[in-house]
């Protein structure tokens, strides 16, 4: 069956093989499910790629290899690009949208309107399990490579920036990745 979601896997993955070939699959479906690909040998081990046109995470496990993870990632406008360092992990991470994030949908943000209310970790929060954070320079960029609890927006642009995957996902890779990992979303 041809769906919306499949077409622009389709359209994700052809542009990403004009750019890096071997990054993109060529399957029509999206599947967040991971699994090991073969990618351009230009890639560099132990790196993190995201291709948020085709919904995928990849990282360089060795010359030509990686292990592929279907992502979530942030709408039009709030996305993050570009290079940057995991230099924290952490398991069930505290979460606190944004001031901007509050800004933009203060009836969604409503219990942080006010006050310096942070939600604790747990199955709850919206981090989910996992949680890698993006730093620049030396500085939290604020985006996340993180887990989910909606788990229907793998596979689209819903985020406020972040990469989603799903919980079980982003354990693995939290377990795979150490800090000082270079991530480079194009």
């Amino acid at each position: 069956m041809f769906s919306r979601r499949s077409f622009i896997a389709a359209a994700g993955a052809g542009a990403t093989a004009t750019l890096l070939p071997g990054l993109a699959s060529a399957a029509v479906e999206f599947d967040p499910t991971p699994r090991e690909v073969r990618v351009n040998s230009n890639l560099t081990p132990g790196h993190l790629y995201v291709v948020p046109r085709s919904f995928y995470l990849y990282y360089v496990t060795e010359p030509r290899k990686a292990m592929r993870y279907g992502v979530g990632v942030g709408k039009a406008g709030l996305e993050f690009t570009g290079t940057a360092t995991i230099s924290v992990k952490k398991e069930w991470p505290t979460w606190r949208p944004t001031n901007d994030m509050i800004e933009r949908d203060p009836v969604a943000y409503s219990k942080f309107v006010g006050n310096d209310y942070i939600q604790p970790g747990g199955p709850g929060n919206p981090l989910g399990a996992r949680a890698l954070y993006l730093f620049q320079n030396g500085r939290d960029t604020y985006f996340r490579i993180h887990g989910t609890t909606a788990p229907h927006t793998i596979g689209s642009a819903a985020s406020n920036g972040c990469i989603r995957m799903l919980n079980e996902h982003v354990i693995d890779l939290y377990e795979r990745v150490p800090v000082g990992t270079t991530v480079t979303v194009l």
